[in-house]
């Protein structure tokens, strides 16, 4: 068997191909356009105040996961444990603020 043979053989390792600045582009003007929807939206001065609100919470969530997803890199493999602390971060604060605004009230 020649060493040509035995090459061909062996499995194909795929590098790992880096993102481009074209990605990093689009979310970037993404985040862009989010942000001036939430400026319109609150620089609108004849439109309802609670849908004011609800776009600039939904924009707000948009932001957070665009930022998360592309800049924090969180869509990549091997970032679970990140996530999970974040999930039960998130918990924790949400405890928090139940339960301040049930002491308040009660």
């Amino acid at each position: 068997m020649s060493v040509q043979d035995k090459s061909d053989q062996q499995p194909v390792k795929h590098r790992h191909r880096a993102e481009g600045p074209q990605k990093h582009v689009v979310v970037f003007i993404f985040s862009i356009v989010l942000t001036l929807i939430a400026f319109a939206a609150a620089a609108a001065g004849g439109v309802n105040t609670t849908f004011t609100i609800i776009i600039l919470v939904v924009m707000a969530i948009l932001q957070v996961f665009v930022q998360l997803g592309y800049w924090m890199h969180l869509k990549d493999k091997g970032h679970l444990m990140p996530i999970l602390f974040m999930c039960f971060g998130f918990f924790v604060a949400f405890t928090c603020i139940i339960m301040a605004l049930y002491w308040v009230w009660w």
